[in-house]
């Protein structure tokens, strides 16, 4: 029998080399718990830039999980979860900084309703406009928009803002497919039953996936604008050496492919997976001819260039997890 909970929230930032960060990270979070009875867990991936001896020193009180290598985002997780004795458990990323009482106000909301397995708040860019807080699960449709960039063209539309929800008013509370895990909080009732993050996602799509699987046991996911964070968003991967850096996306895009293969693969099946991979290399390929062919401009020709090495690293992420089938040895 598992042990009754003896704190209201359990706090878990995972960290890689987040050391100018951490700092305001952990000083928000103390101002967003209020009086909740909480622990915080910083699990630290490996950080060469002194963030793990950083927190040691700044902050005793906080439980430092120092591992020896990078474990990802999923598989760091995992490791607090083995630990955690909150009721409910916050997932904060080291470039953000909740506002203040907004945890202590999401356990109280949560309180309220027990129907909900997972809920995030409204995220904001250091000038205060709004980031993607809310989504519907991935599908060849969504992505076809998105890259495309009919989403971004159209973004007021219900059909074409569907993946990001751009229609809606992020200021209204909203029952979701799924929310980013930078500012998320998790019954942990719910976490037990479903289990951890598949550590098979090093990095991207882990929370799409934990947020399918709590729909399937009955669980709802919910937006809730009440809660605000400021994210910065990518910091740790802008910190990745020799990667290609989608900076609209703000990920690392060999990453991001391997773990749309998995979680196609794993929900939708083989056929599926093998379609979304082949939709964006055509796309990159369309993408390739016409700057290549159609126009001399140096910016045009750094596209067609950039769609060529993103068409090839398409044909990598296939390989290196045989269609989604497995996910390379980490860290990747």
């Amino acid at each position: 029998m598992k042990p009754a909970p003896v704190f209201d929230l359990s706090v878990i930032v995972v960290s890689y080399n987040n050391a100018p960060e951490i700092t305001s990270c952990l000083c928000s979070i103390q101002a967003a718990c209020g009086a909740l009875r909480y622990e915080t867990y910083v699990v630290d991936n490996a950080s060469n830039d002194g963030c793990a001896e950083l927190v040691a020193q700044n902050f005793p009180d906080i439980t430092l999980i120092a591992s020896p290598v990078n474990l990802g985002f999923a598989a760091g997780n995992n490791l607090a979860f083995a630990h955690v004795r909150g009721r409910y458990i916050a997932l904060i990323n080291p470039d953000a900084r909740p506002a203040a009482e907004s945890l202590a106000e999401a356990v109280a909301w949560m309180d309220e309703h027990a129907q909900i397995g997972l809920a995030g708040g409204q995220l904001l860019d250091e000038e205060g406009h709004n980031q993607p807080s809310a989504r519907c699960f991935p599908s060849l449709l969504n992505d076809f928009l998105a890259i495309s960039g009919l989403a971004a063209k159209f973004a007021n539309n219900r059909f074409f803002g569907r993946f990001d929800r751009t229609w809606a008013n992020p200021a209204e509370a909203a029952q979701v497919d799924w929310v980013p895990g930078a500012f998320a909080i998790i019954r942990h009732q719910a976490l037990r039953q479903v289990g951890h993050f598949d550590e098979r996602f090093f990095l991207y799509y882990e929370e799409v996936d934990l947020c399918r699987r709590l729909k399937r046991a009955g669980y709802q996911i919910w937006y809730q604008p009440q809660w605000q964070a400021v994210h910065i968003g990518g910091v740790s991967s802008r910190r990745v050496a020799g990667e290609h850096f989608n900076r609209h996306g703000s990920q690392l895009s060999l990453w991001r492919m391997r773990s749309t293969l998995l979680y196609y693969r794993k929900h939708h099946g083989w056929l599926i997976a093998k379609l979304d991979n082949l939709l964006e290399q055509i796309w990159h390929f369309a993408r390739q001819c016409r700057n290549a062919w159609f126009s001399q401009r140096a910016q045009a020709k750094e596209k067609a260039q950039e769609s060529t090495a993103l068409r090839r690293l398409l044909q990598q992420a296939w390989g290196d997890t045989a269609g989604g089938q497995r996910s390379p040895p980490t860290p990747w």
